[in-house]
């Protein structure tokens, strides 16, 4: 789904930014240009970033509490 109109970002966008290492909203403008025009897409798109983020954490914690 879009996310940012203005700027055509994606949610699918915004996680694999997530994934590869943003961590803040500000990072999140830097790379993809999120809620640099109008915006209104940036209440979702923190949604959006917590809510990966708290996944994408919890994978990194599950991967290292596995014996190797």
């Amino acid at each position: 789904m879009y996310v940012c109109l203005c700027n055509q970002i994606t949610d699918h966008e915004i996680r694999r930014a997530v994934e590869d290492g943003c961590s803040s909203m500000r990072q999140l403008r830097n790379e993809l240009g999120v809620a640099t025009q109008c915006g209104r897409c940036g209440n979702m798109a923190r949604e959006i970033l917590d809510e990966h983020r708290s996944s994408v954490d919890l994978d990194l914690i599950n991967a290292l509490a596995r014996p190797a």
